[in-house]
């Protein structure tokens, strides 16, 4: 079976970074413990299987060559000598169904993990981050850590048990071709080491190419409509062209490393194994009479011992061969760690707490400022939000609207201050509690592929059909899914690019209409619309947003009635207004 983790730690590499990140690999390999033990189980079963085999080969030859044992008599020997090789090619099959399996396992909790954190970060910390680096850090350095798990960690206990048992099985022969298998076997490893010694680095350099690649080409594809209008395209491609071949060097540095140690592995055991045929070659000839304890070497033990010879190898070459797997997973593990150990801004309280609908919400001494900054964003926020009336937030650009929204929606903690929930600390709340409380709104509506029913159903997914028709109506969709050849079952297309922006932004009033959450927060809800689709949505939301408790993020006044509440930005902190104070100036966003 496999080692335990406390032996293989004795292997970590010195740099203490690389010791960290090889502690943290074999710490993630827990929950796949048992499949990487069966592999490397079936693999020390398939060593012994093999020294049996090549003592029935041996044994086999001796009878033939030396006693002229007639065929028939030799046929039970070839009948099990045939079982064996089929019982070593099953277990080989078992054991990289088992490597496999090790390594999904673990990529697929990793992966998960990673995700969770991302939904717990919130939007805030993705907001500051390039989605292409993002999504090379999910996916593709996940997928680097397969073979460490698949093969690398149960080839760790092969390349030990089965050269020893090898050892015991020639030693008793001649302990001159023992010594020569035990005096030359540290010197793969040693290759290997000093072969992959950089390998590490070069493979994180590899991966951070091809972060900054993907991050470069989704850009590209983002603005690719106002490159064409400004005639850049060509430029871009160039850039793009650039980095390609950045990191099409660095991935033929990383298999030159690999190929390179393949190579020096291969041709240090073959000049071992070369060393082992000419000692048994020179005994048979008379010219060595030495290493045998006084015995004579029989064609049976002579044939086993070259037999065995490439095969004492065998694990030590594949270990050297599955080590850039090793050094790939290494350098994938900054990144992942970089995610996996991000603390949320935000804990709340216990899962379990039942959040009622506020009666008000109250900013109290709220300041916040980003992570490293001395300025703060909000300084001395005091604010009080009321059920039943509108409150309108006005502010120029960067002034921390959406930062507002972002502590209000538990994506960002205080840095001071306090915010309650009907005199409750918001901080002593579960987010996902408070989270189905609110409904929101932006300026950039987010839809996810799928149907435009599917989409809907976002903001309350047990809802029933009648109810989700009921919130098309209202939100004036069922106005042009009524012209779709699906309806309400239309594809929306990934990020609803099958849909107008209008109808999008109507699609996502849909699902805050669904949701009837107490607290309704729009961000720039009416930007981009023409007039007429403007008008419709106005209409919608003058209708859901009674008897809430509402925070309207905009730039205009057009919507502002004379019973709402006006509040205007600036400098960090927060003040009544009035339409005719902003009126004349510029109010804008």
């Amino acid at each position: 079976m496999s080692k335990p983790i406390s032996q293989v730690e004795e292997t970590l590499p010195p740099d203490p970074s690389q010791r960290a990140a090889f502690k943290w690999l074999l710490h993630r390999a827990r929950p796949a413990g048992a499949w990487i033990g069966l592999s490397a189980g079936l693999g020390l079963a398939g060593g012994f299987l093999l020294i049996a085999q090549a003592a029935l080969l041996a044994g086999i030859f001796h009878l033939a060559a030396v006693r002229r044992t007639p065929a028939g008599e030799l046929l039970p020997l070839f009948g099990i000598a045939a079982a064996v090789i089929l019982t070593r090619a099953v277990a080989a099959w078992i054991r990289e169904e088992a490597g496999f399996t090790a390594g999904a396992r673990v990529r697929e909790q990793i992966r998960s993990a990673m995700l969770e954190r991302l939904f717990d970060l919130g939007p805030a910390h993705a907001a500051g981050r390039r989605s292409g680096a993002l999504s090379a850090a999910v996916l593709e350095r996940v997928e680097a850590l397969h073979d460490f798990y698949a093969r690398y960690l149960p080839q760790l206990a092969i390349a030990a048990a089965v050269p020893a048992a090898i050892l015991a099985f020639v030693f008793p022969i001649s302990w001159a071709a023992g010594g020569l298998l035990l005096f030359t076997a540290p010197l793969i490893p040693l290759f290997m080491v000093l072969v992959g010694m950089g390998a590490e680095s070069i493979s994180q350099k590899h991966y951070e190419a091809l972060s900054r690649l993907g991050a470069q080409f989704l850009d590209i594809l983002r603005g690719i409509e106002s490159l064409k209008r400004f005639g850049r395209s060509r430029g871009r491609s160039a850039a793009i062209s650039h980095s390609s071949e950045q990191y099409r060097r660095r991935t033929m540095g990383v298999l030159r490393i690999a190929f390179l140690s393949s190579a020096v592995l291969e041709f240090f055991s073959s000049i071992a194994i070369a060393l082992v045929a000419v000692y048994l070659g020179l005994t048979y000839l008379g010219y060595l009479d030495f290493g045998l304890y006084g015995k004579k070497l029989t064609l049976e033990k002579g044939l086993f011992i070259l037999l065995l010879a490439p095969e004492f190898y065998l694990p030590l070459r594949e270990l050297g061969a599955s080590y850039h797997a090793r050094a790939e997973a290494i350098g994938a593990v900054a990144k992942i760690r970089q995610l996996l150990d991000a603390s949320c801004p935000a804990a709340g309280g216990s899962a379990g707490v039942p959040v009622l609908p506020p009666g008000s919400i109250r900013f109290e001494e709220v300041c916040f400022a980003h992570q490293g900054e001395r300025s703060a964003v909000l300084s001395g926020i005091d604010l009080v939000l009321t059920p039943g009336r509108r409150t309108f937030l006005l502010g120029g650009s960067g002034e921390g609207k959406t930062t507002l929204l972002y502590l209000l929606m538990q994506f960002v903690a205080p840095t001071s201050g306090r915010i309650l929930v009907d005199g409750r600390p918001l901080s002593e709340i579960s987010p996902d509690a408070w989270r189905g409380q609110i409904s929101w709104v932006g300026q950039e509506p987010r839809l996810v592929a799928g149907t435009v029913r599917e989409n809907i159903l976002l903001g309350r997914p047990e809802a029933t059909d009648a109810a989700v028709r009921a919130a098309a109506q209202i939100a004036h969709v069922a106005e042009f899914t009524s012209r779709l050849p699906n309806g309400l079952d239309e594809d929306t297309g990934e990020g609803g690019r099958l849909l107008s922006r209008g109808q999008a932004q109507r699609v996502a009033l849909a699902r805050a209409v669904l949701a009837d959450a107490p607290v309704l927060l729009l961000d720039e809800p009416l930007a981009g619309l023409d007039a007429e689709t403007e008008r419709k949505v106005e209409a919608t939301l003058e209708a859901i947003c009674r008897e809430k408790t509402v925070l309207w993020v905009t730039h205009r006044l057009a919507a502002v009635g004379p019973d709402d509440r006006l509040l205007l930005l600036a400098g960090g902190r927060v003040r009544e207004a009035s339409i005719e104070e902003l009126r004349p100036g510029s109010a804008g966003r």
